[in-house]
Parts: C-alpha cells; structure tokens; sequence
C-alpha cells in the first residue's frame, strides 16, 4: 500500500515562512513526478508546482518567485519551501506523486491534505 504523508502546515503571518514535507511510503517500482496542488474554500484545486525525477520543475505563475519545490529521491520525499507568503496563498495543501506500482502500472496518489493560513 502507497502512502503520501504530509507535515508542515500551519499558521503564518503575511510575509513568512512554511516549509512543507510529503513523504511517500510502501512498495513501489519508481516516482516519476512530483508535485503540490491546493484547494481554497470555494476554489477548485490548482497546481502549485511539480518536479521530475530529473530535476526538472514547473511553477504557477502565482507563485514563481516566492515558493521554491525540491525533492529527495533517496528519500522519496518532495519539498514545497514557501516565503513571503500572501494570505491568497491561504488553502489546503495536498502532495501528488505519479507512482509506478511493483507491476509496473502508473497510478496518481495522493496526500491527505495540510492546511496552511496566512493572516494579513
């Protein structure tokens, strides 16, 4: 069974800082992307940023500059480094990986969510 375990949500002051974590555990073959989307109240869920098994990244033009994505492969873990935080950047959080099973089959999963608030 496929785990994505998010940490490091919480309350921050417009301008701050937040660093969240998602760690993916369980048998697998491979993670190819990775990536953070979030939901704000009556908003439909959006791409924040994602990043390949390479390296490579893609950011929301909301965020560029400000949110930073990372990951590390030896720890199947993904990275989302927020600075100067805007309370529009106020949702909840939610981790994506795009994981190839031990049968080889691609499936998406998902992480359970990790609100974050920024207050003006």
């Amino acid at each position: 069974q496929v785990q994505l375990v998010e940490s490091g949500g919480g309350l921050v002051q417009a301008g701050g800082s937040l660093r969240l974590s998602c760690a993916a555990s369980g048998s697998f073959f491979r993670i190819n992307s990775m990536g953070w989307y979030r939901q704000a109240p009556g908003k439909q869920r959006e791409l924040v940023a994602a990043i390949t098994s390479g390296g490579s990244t893609n950011y929301a033009d909301s965020v560029k500059g400000r949110l930073t994505i990372s990951r590390d492969n030896a720890k199947n873990t993904v990275y989302l480094q927020m600075n100067s935080l805007k309370p529009e950047d106020t949702a909840v959080y939610y981790c994506n990986a795009e994981i190839f099973t031990l049968l080889k089959l691609r499936y998406d999963y998902w992480g359970q969510g990790t609100q974050v608030t920024v207050s003006s």
